[in-house]
């Protein structure tokens, strides 16, 4: 990501992206980061900061300043468990961790995944970008939240599997709409959302639903 080759790539990413003229930039950490994302951005621009290789930096860091922004926002959030997947997860009933942990391992629906065919290494950085915003796979890639893990049963006709995946998908995604809701905004502003792919599975339909809301697709700028 930090070979000139690629951040001439970005640089041109970045250039396409101007033409949203974002006035919000959100990006994938917790609120707990702000203070220390906006120290580092502040160092940034004043030039005294070397940007690192993850997206938010990247493109974010860099929008924000030719856009002349004050800050990004910081949104992540994790999801809930009840105290069955608590238990499992953080190790409190160590027998039924050991059955989950072999049924994410060797679970019959690996095969079915989606997975992008991968065009970085061949087609850059832009070919990737433009894959992973691809309405078609976005909405093919939340299949993979419904199979595998999903399924997953402690007891038969059980919904351990749907339980987990509630809590670290389905709610985690809804929080994470929530702290977008809790900016400031008004109809003029232009909010631009730097994320995982994985996540606008779920963070494009809420935009959809939502009546706050105008969605505005990615590739349609790169």
């Amino acid at each position: 990501m930090l070979n000139p080759k690629y951040q001439s790539e970005i640089e041109d990413i970045v250039n396409r992206m101007m033409v949203f003229k974002p006035t919000i930039i959100v990006i994938e950490r917790k609120p707990s980061d702000q203070f220390r994302t906006d120290s580092t951005f502040n160092q940034y621009l004043n030039n005294s900061y070397q940007l690192k290789r993850r997206e938010e930096e990247q493109i974010g860091f860099r929008l924000a300043k030719r856009l002349g922004l004050k800050k990004l926002y910081c949104v992540d959030e994790w999801g809930n468990f009840n105290d069955k997947i608590n238990g499992i997860i953080y190790g409190k009933d160590s027998l039924e961790a050991i059955k989950f942990e072999a049924f994410f391992e060797n679970n019959p629906d690996s095969l079915k995944r989606f997975i992008n065919p991968p065009v970085f290494k061949k087609d850059g950085i832009l070919a990737a970008l433009r894959q992973s915003n691809d309405e078609v796979n976005i909405r093919k890639d939340l299949g993979n939240y419904l199979i595998g893990l999903f399924k997953y049963e402690s007891q038969e006709k059980d919904f351990t599997g749907v339980d987990f995946e509630t809590g670290r998908w389905f709610s985690r995604n809804l929080k994470i709409f929530r702290n977008i809701q809790r900016i400031e905004s008004s109809s003029s502003d232009r909010i631009l959302v730097i994320y995982g792919a994985g996540h606008m599975n779920l963070l494009n339909y809420f935009f959809d639903c939502s009546p706050e809301y105008n969605r505005l697709k990615t590739n349609d700028f790169l």
